[in-house]
């Protein structure tokens, strides 16, 4: 699963009101001209994309746009808009954009996925679950489908679907909030439609560390049984080498020295690394390796979130 930065934009108003819209407004940051506002209190500015990138993407936007004007019962395209957006850092457009395509498609569950993760990267944890949770109705006895990658990995493979993204925000959300009871059995959910090595690795590393955090240790050592140093991943090199940090064949240290080029790996080992510390009863370590991953630029990053999610637990 990519964890990337994501946005959207729409103009027009929904028919009627979509789950979750009356406490988005109510959570809005103060800042007018702010994303969002982190889990302390700061102000979560657009992010800066170098000048290529962010050609690239503009480009792709104003194609998904002129898509949607063509059509706008179209709900891929409220999709793709959405995405486009967020790919941006646009993020509170895209769930514009996407509440637009509720309002016209109430029983697509992809809608209600995306703008569901989008929730989540501003912070509206209830938000988040409401929409995942009525996604995850929709999605009950249907057939699977192959998510497309919006910014495909280098061997151009999806590696998701849309039930396993489904069920990985859905926990992602309660985690987040630090509510593992409710976070576990979605986690579990999705390890049944994991159905390769990226999948099962990043579900894998989550539901380990809900295991950790119930103090169901024997269960958590269960999770690791299957992780093997020779899986082929394709994009989520980081869960993958966090696990086998867990399983004590890589030392926690080495994955805070790995160069990335890109911050949310960074932000992604970081996380593993301080909830290691964690596990073995060094707070003090947890907390600064926590508020090193905050130093970084990229807050939509699910370790980003969840260090911060930490530190306000912590106060």
């Amino acid at each position: 699963m990519r964890y990337i930065l994501l946005a959207f934009v729409v103009a027009c108003a929904p028919a009627e009101q979509a789950p979750g819209t009356e406490a988005a407004a109510e959570t809005a940051p103060t800042d007018a001209s702010a994303e969002a506002t982190s889990l302390l209190g700061q102000p979560l500015m657009r992010p800066e994309i170098p000048a290529a990138r962010s050609d690239t993407l503009e480009m792709q936007l104003a194609e998904a746009r002129t898509v949607l004007e063509a059509n706008r019962d179209d709900a891929d395209a409220h999709i793709w808009v959405g995405r486009r957006l967020a790919y941006l850092g646009r993020y509170r457009e895209a769930i514009d954009v996407f509440t637009d395509g509720i309002a016209r498609h109430a029983a697509d569950a992809r809608l209600y996925r995306h703008r569901g993760h989008r929730y989540i990267t501003i912070r509206e944890f209830d938000n988040a679950i409401a929409d995942l949770q009525k996604a995850a109705e929709l999605i009950r006895g249907k057939p699977d489908e192959v998510e497309p990658d919006g910014q495909p990995n280098a061997a151009g493979i999806p590696t998701s679907t849309l039930q396993s993204n489904i069920w990985y925000h859905l926990a992602l959300a309660n985690y987040l909030k630090h509510d593992f009871e409710s976070a576990l059995p979605a986690w579990l959910e999705g390890m049944t439609v994991s159905n390769n090595d990226d999948m099962k690795v990043a579900t894998s590393d989550w539901l380990y560390m809900t295991y950790r955090r119930l103090g169901r240790d024997a269960d958590a050592a269960h999770v690791l049984e299957p992780i093997q140093a020779d899986m082929r991943i394709l994009e989520n090199t980081a869960y993958h080498r966090r696990l086998l940090m867990y399983k004590g064949e890589i030392p926690p240290d080495s994955l805070l020295n790995v160069q990335e080029a890109d911050p949310v790996q960074i932000a992604t080992y970081g996380y593993g690394v301080g909830n290691w510390y964690l596990y073995n009863d060094d707070r003090a370590k947890a907390e600064e390796i926590f508020r090193r991953i905050l130093e970084g630029p990229n807050w939509a990053a699910f370790g980003f979130i969840a260090a911060e999610a930490e530190l306000a637990a912590a106060r």
